[in-house]
């Protein structure tokens, strides 16, 4: 067997999401190499594998953006950087070189190095939290849904999603004008979304677009688990304590998804909760040249939204940029008065 070639390169970034995709244009403007490495097979993360389909709302200058357009653009704004990509492998172990640099090495034995590391949001696997229903695994794939991929699917279809987060939301939102029938429910008066797509769903339901259940749970799933599928849910609320039923083709709980760091949290970082903890000034980890961006790391007031996750991935780079070169004064340049060719 031939021996893999060790991948040299200024930065490593583990997690292909949007944060670390940003971070190859923000080193890329400081003439730092990124490689990238991600356990799926393809770049964008949760937004491609989860989500492509999905609208996004608060990233600047795009009122609403497609996920897997979003991708797709930091793909092109990447690309000038020649960035290099370690997909479908698992970033397994590290070591440090007595000069300082880092070893990582996959699952598959692919070899990478580099004087500094950026973890983007490398959460490992994700797992959809699955509400406690007797039944709710014989109707997998058989009407119950924990992601959406494909809006299509949905078309003209009476769907029941249960959940009170932004996808929860996100997706009522959406699939009002694909759906014959959104039934929402939520086992709170108080939602944990945004407060602009809270209002959108209480005004949807107030004029009839969608039913809109609060302090209420699905706890029934009725159908047939070989042919038909998912045929109707049974809903318990707090005032009451019979069942009530709801016809629908579809259950979507969107309670969202648990991480879990894998490997990584065995690399001897600081960790929070199943967060790495950094700090503020660079995101810097604990150990000095490994970073981590996006929603894998943790400090006081952190939102998990993507554009945060940009500045982080901006400031990382200036802090990865004076470790290689430390004696070499870096001028801050503007991409609107140089141009990208300029650097």
């Amino acid at each position: 067997m031939t021996e893999k070639q060790t991948i040299e390169t200024d930065i490593i970034i583990i997690g292909a999401g949007p944060v670390g995709l940003f971070a190859i244009f923000e080193a890329g403007l400081l003439k730092l190499r990124c490689h990238l490495i991600d356990v799926l097979a393809e770049p964008g993360g949760q937004l491609t594998e989860i989500y492509p389909k999905k609208p996004i709302y608060d990233i600047p200058g795009f009122p609403s953006i497609l996920a897997g357009d979003l991708i797709t653009n930091l793909m092109e704004q990447a690309a000038p950087f020649k960035p290099g990509f370690t997909l479908g492998e698992r970033a397994e172990s590290i070591e440090q070189t007595a000069e300082g640099h880092f070893i990582v090495t996959t699952n598959l034995g692919t070899v990478h190095k580099a004087p500094n590391i950026a973890i983007a949001g490398g959460l490992g696997c994700f797992e959809p939290r699955k509400p406690p229903i007797e039944n709710l695994s014989a109707f997998e794939n058989q009407g119950v849904e924990y992601i959406v991929k494909d809006p299509e699917k949905f078309r003209n279809k009476r769907i029941v999603i249960a959940g009170g987060g932004d996808s929860a939301l996100d997706w009522t939102i959406f699939l009002k004008d694909v759906a014959s029938e959104i039934t929402m429910i939520h086992r709170r008066t108080q939602f944990r979304g945004h407060l602009d797509s809270v209002q959108k769903v209480m005004d949807m339901a107030s004029n009839g677009e969608i039913k809109l259940m609060v302090n209420s749970e699905v706890t029934n799933l009725v159908g047939d688990y070989s042919n038909q599928g998912l045929t109707r849910v049974g809903i318990t609320t707090d005032e009451k304590e019979e069942v009530t039923w709801v016809d629908c083709d579809y259950f979507l709980p969107l309670f969202g998804l648990s991480p879990k760091l894998g490997p990584i949290a065995a690399w001897g970082l600081n960790i929070s909760k199943s967060a790495i903890e950094v700090n503020t000034l660079d995101y810097s980890t604990n150990i000095p040249g490994i970073y981590a961006i996006g929603d894998v790391n943790t400090y006081p007031g952190k939102l998990k939204l993507i554009l945060c996750g940009f500045h982080e991935a901006t400031l990382m780079v200036q802090s990865a940029f004076k470790r290689i070169y430390p004696d070499k004064n870096n001028v801050l340049k503007y991409t609107t008065v140089n141009g990208i060719q300029g650097f």
